[in-house]
């Protein structure tokens, strides 16, 4: 911004940065400063020059009290089904956990840094009436970019323009290439397109003949059995409700002694990834809780069980015993009935949900559950291959860019994946048109630069502090971005950028900052 403009407008440059940073703490939240920012435009633009004197004298104040509502919103409250309202307080708590798959010291949360477009130009009116980038504009600011030393030799690159959909920047955008956890992208559409954002994934205990129950793992890859947190809102599934339950309906029909098995038939093949055992990914099995974890944390990398369900089933037994069932023997490996007569069950917090979380903290356990979900319900067997099956027909409906699209896993993490940067931009793109509202929470399950999940060490007094949402991939000699950012005219684009072959992690991170940054900033006409 020019150094000679007024102190006032600087407060509006403040303000418009803490607003944006703001927009990460919910739908809600980001439709309302959204709206209030465009209608000040909207004003700023149609005012007399004696009038934007008088109200330059006011503008701190009133954009002070803007940014300052927002940002209480952004610290308010603990995450509520969904709406993340104490990422901010939670990203300055984070030391690291989210991605790590190449662990390094991070740095310290950062306040986004002044971000204001030049006042004036033509007045837009309705959606996508800023001016659009130009693809000439567009090349002259990230080509250079893209030569960066400290990338690969493969380096593709896609910008679309949300409102028309067009292209407006690509550079080997149709070249397959390894994704990295960037694939979740692709996993979270399948799943809330096969199921709908609604869907809820069952736990339940049946009756099997005389004298013994079953625990059916219905694949809910966040039920937990630990105690619940304080606050409102709605809980993940949890196995202690599910004891209450069936114990209170044990009772009910005389029954205090019984056996336990337990059912993982609802997903098929190995449980072990490729990769085999990891602390980035517990056995992929339909009953867990805690995601297998024998720490305390409840995401990033951690120690697994080797045999999640069976250690499940042995609390679920030991919740028992405390509430006055007792359990014979040890709980062993068994098939339900198939019309089993139920005792109890709980669900699973809504899919969007778990599509957030997931995307937000790049949540490897629930990437392959939401694969496998999809898997039933396009009736595909649930394991590694039928999954990969199952994403790339669900998404081959939508049409989507799918040339040497492979599918090996739901999280990103093997190599064999394979997505190209057109891909993964048009996957962003269904999900920010208001003509597929099923998709939203893909985008607001997005990390927010410097602030929340995988990118809340990122972006430090840079441009896209604030402005730039985006999935973060890495692996060995493999780094990606993919994501969404309102550019200085106020236009929403979508991005990917992908490069492998790296050989400095840390400098092809920043690199790849570096151009989600510049579209950021850039009007690029």
């Amino acid at each position: 911004m020019p150094e000679t403009r007024s102190w006032q407008v600087r407060w509006v440059g403040w303000g418009r940065s803490a607003v944006r940073a703001a927009a990460g703490a919910g739908r809600a939240a980001a439709q309302f400063v959204a709206d209030e920012w465009f209608f000040a435009r909207q004003w700023w633009r149609k005012t007399p020059r004696q009038r934007k004197q008088t109200w330059q004298l006011t503008a701190g104040s009133a954009v002070a009290g803007l940014a300052v509502a927002a940002w209480a919103v952004a610290v308010a409250g603990p995450w509520d089904s969904g709406q993340r309202t104490a990422e901010r307080a939670l990203a300055a708590a984070e030391d690291g956990a989210g991605e790590r798959h190449d662990p390094a010291a991070r740095p310290a949360t950062p306040h986004a840094p002044p971000v204001l477009p030049a006042l004036g130009g033509p007045v837009p009116t309705g959606r996508g009436a800023a001016p659009v980038p130009t693809r000439a504009g567009l090349a002259d600011a990230l080509a250079p970019l893209l030569k960066a030393r400290e990338l690969g030799p493969l380096r593709s690159a896609s910008v679309l323009d949300v409102a028309s959909g067009h292209e407006v920047y690509g550079v080997k955008q149709g070249a397959p290439t390894t994704p990295a956890s960037t694939v979740k992208l692709a996993t979270a559409v399948a799943a809330l397109t096969a199921l709908g954002p609604d869907h809820r994934i069952s736990t339940k205990v049946v009756a099997d003949g005389a004298g013994r129950i079953v625990l059916v793992g219905g694949g809910d890859p966040t039920l937990t059995a630990r105690a619940p947190r304080q606050g409102t809102g709605e809980r993940p599934a949890n196995l202690r409700t599910l004891a209450d339950d069936t114990a209170r309906a044990l009772k009910q029909r005389k029954t205090t002694k019984i056996a336990l098995g337990y059912d993982t038939s609802a997903y098929t093949g190995p449980t072990l990834h490729p990769i085999g055992p990891n602390e980035n990914l517990a056995p992929v099995t339909s009953l867990m809780a805690d995601e297998g974890r024998l720490d305390t944390s409840d995401h990033g990398t951690a120690p697994r069980a080797s045999d999640p369900a069976a250690a499940a089933a042995r609390t679920f037994a030991k919740l028992l015993h405390d509430r006055g069932i007792t359990v014979k023997g040890t709980p062993k490996s068994a098939r339900a009935p198939k019309k089993a007569d139920r005792v109890a069950a709980v669900a699973s917090l809504p899919l969007s949900t778990l599509v957030e979380r997931m995307l937000t903290f790049s949540d490897n356990d629930i990437a392959e559950a939401l694969a496998r979900q999809t898997a039933l319900a396009t009736a595909e067997p649930a394991g590694f291959a039928g999954a990969g099956k199952a994403v790339h027909k669900v998404l081959a409906a939508r049409h989507l860019p799918l040339a040497g699209a492979a599918f090996k896993d739901g999280s990103g993490l093997n190599r064999d994946d394979k997505v190209s940067a057109g891909l993964l931009s048009h996957l962003l793109l269904h999900a920010s048109s208001p003509e597929h509202p099923t998709l939203r929470s893909v985008v607001t399950g997005l990390p927010v630069a410097a602030f929340t999940g995988t990118l809340s060490g990122r972006y430090a007094q840079t441009a896209g502090a604030g402005a730039v949402r985006a999935k973060t991939g890495t692996l060995t000699g493999v780094n990606t971005l993919a994501g969404t950012v309102v550019d200085a005219d106020g236009r929403l684009l979508v991005f990917a950028f992908m490069t492998s072959g790296t050989t400095d992690p840390r400098g092809a991170q920043k690199a790849l900052d570096r151009l989600a940054s510049t579209v950021a900033n850039c009007g690029c006409r």
